[in-house]
C-alpha cells in the first residue's frame, strides 16, 4: 500500500486569517499548493515561518533547520531601498584543501549526529518500556484489588482510575496488613450517613434462684411431724395422701358445706380442728417459705427476661443470632423451672430439680460484653466521624499497598534498571553533543576563511545576463564586508527598478541563500517556502525562475531513496511552493504527479471568507488498492489525458485517444497522418510488435487492426470515426488503451506517455 513519506514537517494546523482549525495532512518532501489570490496561501507561508501549528518529526524542531521563506515580506525586508543585500556564505572553489577538510569534518559530524540520534532513539525506547511497565503495573494493581476496592468504594475517591490508584499505591509509605473485617465495620459506620450512636446492652441482675430463700426446700420432702390419730392415719396412707388432703382442704374449705368434697359424707364437727392438727408448725413454715420462693423466682426471672429482651429493641445492626438463641433458651428454662416449682408447691413432699440458668446467664453476659465492645466502637466512630473516615482511608490504602508489595518491588526494580540504562545513554549523548559542538566550531572557523562573496555575485550576474537583464548588475559594496548592491552600467546604485526586475533579483538572492547559509556557525538543512515568486515577471524571467524551482525540487528529492540524482546536493529537506499563476504551476509540476510517496498536491479554496485545503489524491485506475496524485491545474491537452484515464466505453475512448495523437504528433511534433501510419504499421521493427505469432496457426492481427483503427482518423477534420469501416464498440476500451501506449513506444515517445499518465520517469 502506497503512503506519503514524511519529512521534517509532518502536519500543519491553521488558525489564522480565514482558517479555523484547518489541518494540512499528507505533507511529504515536495508540496505544491495552488489557490487564487486571497485564498490563504500567504497564511500557510507565515505559519511555517513562525512555527505556528507545526507538527515536527520526532525529535526535531524549527531550531534544527534554516526555515527560508520567499514572499513579499522577504522582498520588502531585503529591498526596502533597492540597495543592500546581506552576504551569502558559500564555498569557494579555490580553497580545495579547506573544502575537503570541511567535507571530512561534516561527514564526521553527521556520523556523530547519527550516533547521538541512535542514543536518543534508544533512550526513547527505554522510556517507552518504562511507560509500558507503568501501564502493566497499573493494570496489575487494578485487577488484583478489584474486589476490595469495590467493598471500600467510598475510600477510593480520587483513586478510581488505574493511573491515580497506582500512584497512591506507590506513594504509600507505610504498607501494613489490617483485619479487613474490622476495617469493614469501621468503613460502614464512618461512611454511613445514617450512622448514629446506640445504647449499650444491659446485663441481668446478679441475683439468681440459687440465692433466693426457700430454694433449698425444692430437694426436701416436706411432711408434717404431728402425732394425732388422724395424722397417724394420713402417714399410714403415705405422703401423697397428706398432700391430697392438704390441697383438697385448701381448695374446698368454706365451700364444702360440712361434707367431704370427694364422697359427700357428712364430716365430723371437729374436722377442721383435726385437719389443722395434722400439719405441725414446721410444715406450715416450709409451705410458706416455698410459696415465697415461688413468687420471688417468678419476679426475678421476669425481670431478667425483661432486661435482656429490652436490649434487642432499637439495637445496633449486628449479628444477634447467638444472643437471641441464648435468650430463647433462657426463657424456656425459666418456664420449665416455674412449672417444676409449681409442682413442688402443689406436692410439698415431692423433690424437684431446676434447669441450670446461671451458666446461660454467664454466657449471655459474655455475649453482651462482646456486643457492647462493637457498640462502643460504633459510638466512638460516630463521635469522631471525620477522623474515622481518615483512619479508614489510611488503613485500607496501607492494606492494599501491603497486598501489592511484590508488584511494587518488581516495578521499582524494572524502572531502576531502565533508568540507569537511560542515564548511560544521556551521558553518551552529552559526550556526542560536545563533540558535535567542537566539530561545528571547527567547521565554522573554516567557513569563515572560505566565504566568497565574489562567487555569489558572479553567479547572480551570469543569470541576469542569460535572462536578458542588461541594464544593471550586482557588485560588492566597497568598504562593507559581505554586502551587495544593484548598480547600473554607469556605476550608480540602481533605483526605480520595475516590480518584475525587483522580484527577479530578490528571487536570485533567495536562491543563493538556499544554496548557502546566512551564518558561518553551522550549515543546516533547509526548509524552503516559495510563495508566488513570479509576480510582475515577464515570460523569460518566469521561465528561468521555473527552471531554478525545478532544480530545488530535484535537490529536495535527493533526500529520498531515488538513485541517479539529476542535480547534486540534498541541502533542501522539505519544499513548499504556493502560487496562483497557472503557467508557473504547470511549468514546475508537469513531471511530478508520479512521485506519490514524496510529492503532494493541494488546492486552496475560500468560500464565504472561510478557507479550506484539499489534498489532491484519488484511487489509482490501474491499481484500485492504491492511491495516486492528480494535478488540480491542467491545460486542455493534459485534461484529455485525465479524461482518458476514467473512460471505459470504447467509442468515447477512441475519440479522446485520436485527439491526443492528433495534437501531439501532428500539431506539436509535425508528423503527417499517413507518415505516422507508415512508421508504426509498415516499418518492420514496429509492425512485428503489433502482430503476435501463434505456433501452428495464423498470426494474431488484433493489435495491428486496433492500431490501424486508431491511426486511420487522427487527421480527420471531424476528429471522430464516421463509423463506416469499423464497428468499434465491439472491442474492449482497455485493449485500445494498451495499443495506444504501444504507438507511443513505436514512435520513441515512451517518456512522454509516462509523464502524461503520471508514471515516474527515470533518467
Amino acid at each position: 500500500m502506497q503512503h506519503k513519506v514524511t519529512s521534517a514537517i509532518e502536519k500543519i494546523t491553521l488558525n489564522r486569517a480565514t482558517f479555523t482549525n484547518v489541518p494540512i495532512d499528507g505533507l511529504t518532501f515536495v508540496n505544491f499548493f495552488y489557490g487564487n489570490n486571497g485564498a490563504g496561501k500567504s497564511s500557510i507561508a507565515h505559519a511555517i515561518e513562525e512555527d505556528d501549528g507545526i507538527v515536527w518529526a520526532d525529535g526535531k524542531s524549527a531550531a534544527d533547520y534554516d526555515v527560508l521563506v520567499y514572499n513579499q515580506d522577504f522582498i520588502n525586508e531585503n529591498f526596502a531601498n533597492y540597495g543592500d543585500l546581506k552576504g551569502v556564505f558559500i564555498f569557494g572553489e579555490e580553497d580545495i584543501e579547506a573544502k575537503n577538510k570541511i567535507s571530512t569534518l561534516t561527514d564526521e559530524k553527521k556520523r556523530k549526529a547519527d550516533e547521538r540520534q541512535a542514543a536518543l532513539d534508544d533512550w526513547s525506547k527505554k522510556k517507552a518500556l518504562i511507560d509500558t511497565a507503568l501501564s502493566d503495573f497499573q493494570s496489575a494493581c487494578f485487577s488484583q484489588t478489584a474486589d476490595i476496592r469495590k467493598r471500600f468504594d467510598k475510600c477510593m475517591d480520587g483513586k478510581k482510575q488505574k493511573k491515580n490508584f497506582a500512584e497512591a499505591v506507590l506513594d504509600e509509605k507505610s504498607p501494613a496488613e489490617h483485619d479487613l473485617s474490622e476495617l469493614e465495620r469501621l468503613y460502614y459506620v464512618a461512611f454511613d450517613e445514617t450512622a448514629r450512636a446506640y445504647t449499650e446492652f444491659k446485663k441481668a441482675g446478679a441475683t439468681t434462684y440459687g440465692n433466693l430463700p426457700g430454694k433449698d426446700l425444692l430437694d426436701k420432702v416436706i411432711v408434717s411431724s404431728s402425732d394425732t390419730p388422724f395424722a397417724r392415719f394420713l402417714k399410714a396412707l403415705g405422703n401423697t395422701a397428706s398432700d391430697w388432703v392438704r390441697v383438697g382442704h385448701t381448695h374446698f374449705t368454706g365451700t364444702a358445706g360440712g361434707k367431704c368434697p370427694y364422697c359427700q359424707q357428712t364430716l365430723p364437727a371437729d374436722f377442721e380442728t383435726e385437719i389443722a392438727a395434722c400439719f405441725d408448725e414446721q410444715y406450715q413454715q416450709d409451705i410458706r417459705d416455698l410459696g415465697q420462693f415461688q413468687g420471688a423466682y417468678d419476679r426475678e426471672t421476669a425481670g431478667i427476661t425483661r432486661v435482656l429482651k429490652a436490649n434487642i429493641t432499637d439495637a445496633m445492626p449486628f449479628d444477634l443470632q447467638a444472643y437471641q438463641e441464648k435468650l430463647a433458651l433462657l426463657e424456656s428454662n425459666f418456664e420449665i423451672n416455674r412449672q417444676r416449682i409449681a409442682e413442688k408447691v402443689k406436692e410439698p413432699s415431692k423433690i424437684v430439680s431446676l434447669e441450670d440458668t446461671d451458666t446461660l446467664l454467664l454466657e449471655i453476659g459474655a455475649l453482651i460484653d462482646d456486643i457492647n465492645k462493637h457498640i462502643k466502637e460504633n459510638n466512638d466512630i460516630v463521635a469522631a466521624k471525620r477522623t474515622s473516615k481518615a483512619k479508614c482511608k489510611t488503613e485500607i490504602m496501607q492494606h492494599l499497598a501491603f497486598m501489592l508489595s511484590a508488584e511494587v518491588t518488581s516495578y521499582h526494580d524494572k524502572v531502576t534498571r531502565l533508568q540507569n540504562e537511560m542515564d548511560d545513554m544521556i551521558e553518551r549523548g552529552k559526550k556526542l553533543k560536545a563533540r558535535i559542538s567542537d566539530l561545528t566550531k571547527e567547521i565554522s572557523d573554516l567557513n569563515k576563511h572560505n566565504v566568497n562573496t565574489e562567487a555569489a555575485i558572479d553567479s547572480i550576474n551570469k543569470i541576469l545576463r542569460d535572462s536578458g537583464f542588461q541594464g544593471f548588475s550586482i557588485q560588492a559594496r566597497e568598504g562593507v564586508e559581505n554586502v551587495y548592491e544593484v548598480v547600473r552600467k554607469n556605476g550608480d546604485v540602481a533605483e526605480n527598478l520595475s516590480e518584475g526586475e525587483r522580484n527577479f533579483i530578490a528571487f536570485l538572492y533567495f536562491y543563493h541563500r538556499v544554496r548557502g547559509s546566512m551564518s558561518s556557525e553551522e550549515l543546516k538543512e533547509k526548509i524552503v517556502v516559495i510563495d508566488d515568486p513570479v509576480s510582475g515577471m515577464d515570460s523569460t524571467a518566469l521561465f528561468l525562475v521555473s527552471a531554478i524551482v525545478r532544480e530545488m525540487i530535484n535537490v529536495c528529492r535527493n533526500n529520498t531513496e531515488y538513485p541517479d540524482p539529476q542535480v547534486p546536493g540534498d541541502y533542501i529537506k522539505q519544499l513548499f511552493i504556493l502560487t496562483h499563476n497557472v503557467y508557473f504551476h504547470r511549468e514546475i509540476t508537469y513531471q511530478q504527479v508520479g512521485y506519490f510517496d514524496c510529492t503532494s498536491f493541494y488546492i486552496i479554496r475560500k468560500n464565504d471568507n472561510i478557507s479550506a485545503v484539499k489534498l489532491c489524491t484519488r484511487q489509482s485506475k490501474e491499481t484500485p488498492t492504491e492511491k495516486e496524485n492528480y494535478n488540480p491545474v491542467q491545460n486542455s491537452y493534459a485534461a484529455l489525458w485525465d479524461e482518458l484515464r476514467d473512460i471505459e466505453s470504447t467509442i468515447p475512448a477512441l475519440n479522446v485517444m485520436r485527439r491526443i495523437l492528433d495534437f501531439y504528433f501532428l500539431q506539436l511534433c509535425g508528423y503527417e497522418g499517413s507518415e505516422l501510419r507508415t512508421i508504426v504499421l509498415e516499418k518492420k521493427e514496429n509492425r512485428d510488435k503489433f502482430i503476435r505469432q501463434v505456433e501452428g496457426e495464423q498470426p494474431d492481427m488484433t493489435d495491428y487492426q486496433l492500431a490501424s483503427s486508431l491511426l486511420a482518423y487522427i487527421n480527420n477534420p471531424n476528429g471522430i470515426s464516421d463509423g463506416l469501416n469499423y464497428v468499434e464498440d465491439r472491442d474492449d476500451a482497455d485493449a485500445y488503451k494498451r495499443v495506444f501506449q504501444m504507438i507511443f513506444d513505436a514512435l520513441g515517445q515512451s517518456q512522454h506517455y509516462k509523464m502524461m499518465t503520471g508514471q515516474r520517469t527515470r533518467y
